[in-house]
C-alpha cells in the first residue's frame, strides 16, 4: 500500500512528515527492512550552495563528510526534516534509487538519513545492501503525482492554510504537500526548469509578472467567464436557467454587439456549448451536483497563483513573506468570488480543461476528477478542516 495516496474511508492515510515516524518506530523495533521501505517510498533531498548548482544545473555533488572519528557518511534529508528556507542553500530532489545507484568508492561509508537529529538513521552501503534499496524500491508503486499530502508543522488554519488549500489540487497532482511553504515545492533546478519550459519565466521580474496576472485573472482567457456572465445575467433576469439555445444566442449577439468579428462570434457559440458538455460531465462524475452549473472559472488562475508562488519561492525568485502575501490574496480573492469549497473546484476544473483538455477528456480532465474526490471525501482533507467562511 502506498501510504501517500488517499486510501479506502477508514483507512488512515501518512502524510510525508510521518515518514520520520515511521523510520523512528522501525529503528526502535530493529527493523532494518522497513526502514528501507519507507526509504524507498520517501523523497529524499540533498542540500548545496546555491551558487555551485547555478552554475553546474546538471551536476550533482554529493560528498561524503566526516561527522566523527572513523565515521564517514554521505548525508540526505527527508521533507519533513528540512530546514528552513535560505536565499542561499538550496536542495537537490533523489531517490532511493539514485543514492544506489552512484558510486560508493568506499564500502565503510554509511548512508545518513536526517542526520545530527534526534531521527539520524545511519545505514550500510555495501554493494549488497544497494542492491536491497533498488529491489524495495522496485517494489513500491511510484506514480507521477495523485498524492494527497501535508505536513504536520505546516499550516493547518488561518489565512495561510486557506489560500494553500486553494492550491491543493496542483499539489495533489504533484504529490506535494499541500500546506508547505518551505525549502523545496519538488527540488530547486526541478523548480527553474519548470518556470522555464512551462511559463517562460526565467527571473524574478518575469515570475512577479505572471504571478500578477494570475492574482488579477488575466492569466486564462476571457471568453469563458464572459459566457458564464451572459448566462447568470439572464438566470437573475428571467428567475430561471436559461435554456441551452437561449444562452448561446444572447451569448452571441452580446459579443458582436461588442464589435467582434464572425469568428470570434462563432467561438462564442461553441465555447456554450462546450462548457454544456463539460458541465455534464461534471456532473456525471461528481464535480458538480445533479443541477450544478459553473459561475466562473477565475478559481484556475487563483489556484495557480498559490503554486507559482510556492515554485517561485522554491527557485529562491522571492523570499516567504512576500510568496505568503501573494497566498493569503488569492485564497481571499477565491474566497470572494466562490460560495464553496466544491464550488470553487468546479470552476477550477472548468477553466484547466477549456484551457488544455480539448474535450479529450484526458489527463486533465481525469486529474480534476482524482482531486477533487480526494479533496471532498477524505477526513484529513483541508477542505473537510478549514471551512470556506
Amino acid at each position: 500500500m502506498n501510504p501517500h495516496r488517499p486510501q479506502p474511508h477508514g483507512v488512515p492515510w501518512i502524510p510525508p512528515s510521518e515518514t520520520e515516524q515511521l523510520l523512528h518506530e522501525a529503528a526502535l523495533r530493529g527493523d532494518s527492512r522497513e526502514q528501507i521501505r519507507v526509504l524507498a517510498g520517501a523523497e529524499l533531498f540533498i542540500g548545496a550552495p546555491r551558487a555551485q548548482v547555478d552554475a553546474e544545473p546538471d551536476a550533482v555533488y554529493w560528498r561524503a563528510q566526516q561527522v566523527a572519528k572513523g565515521l564517514v557518511v554521505r548525508p540526505v534529508l527527508t521533507r519533513g526534516m528540512l530546514p528552513p528556507w535560505q536565499p542561499d542553500w538550496v536542495f537537490h530532489r533523489i531517490t532511493l534509487r539514485w543514492a544506489a545507484e552512484c558510486t560508493w568508492r568506499d564500502p565503510r561509508v554509511l548512508l545518513a538519513v536526517n542526520g545530527g537529529t534526534p531521527g539520524e538513521l545511519l545505514l550500510p552501503a555495501t554493494p549488497e545492501h544497494r542492491a536491497g534499496w533498488l529491489r524495495a524500491y522496485g517494489e513500491r508503486e511510484h506514480g507521477s503525482g495523485d498524492r494527497f499530502a501535508a505536513l504536520r508543522h505546516g499550516p493547518l488554519h488561518g489565512p495561510l492554510a486557506f489560500g494553500l488549500a486553494c492550491g491543493a489540487h496542483l499539489a495533489f497532482g504533484n504529490g506535494v504537500p499541500w500546506n508547505d511553504v518551505g525549502s523545496v515545492y519538488r527540488g530547486y533546478t526541478e523548480e527553474l526548469e519548470t518556470l522555464r519550459d512551462s511559463w517562460d519565466i526565467t527571473d524574478r521580474a518575469g515570475w512577479r509578472e505572471e504571478l500578477d496576472a494570475l492574482l488579477d485573472g488575466r492569466n486564462s482567457p476571457p471568453e469563458p467567464d464572459f459566457a458564464l456572465r451572459v448566462r447568470e445575467e439572464l438566470r437573475i433576469g428571467r428567475g430561471a436557467v436559461p435554456a441551452a439555445d437561449d444562452w448561446r444566442e444572447t451569448a452571441a449577439g452580446h459579443a458582436q454587439d461588442l464589435g467582434a468579428g464572425p469568428a470570434a462570434v462563432r467561438h462564442v457559440e461553441e465555447l456554450v456549448r462546450r462548457i454544456l458538455r463539460y458541465e455534464a460531465r461534471f456532473r456525471a462524475e461528481g464535480l458538480l451536483p445533479p443541477d450544478g452549473r459553473v459561475r466562473k472559472t477565475v478559481a484556475y488562475d487563483y489556484g495557480r497563483a498559490v503554486n507559482l508562488a510556492r515554485w517561485g519561492l522554491s527557485a529562491r525568485f522571492c523570499a516567504p513573506p512576500e510568496a505568503e502575501q501573494a497566498i493569503v490574496h488569492a485564497g481571499a480573492l477565491a474566497r470572494s468570488a466562490y460560495g464553496s469549497w466544491e464550488e470553487y473546484s468546479a470552476g477550477y476544473a472548468l477553466g484547466r480543461v477549456l484551457r488544455f483538455d480539448g474535450e479529450e477528456y484526458g489527463c486533465f480532465h481525469e486529474g480534476n476528477v482524482a482531486a477533487h474526490r480526494a479533496l471532498t471525501e477524505y477526513g484529513g482533507s483541508p477542505w473537510r478542516n478549514i471551512p470556506w467562511r
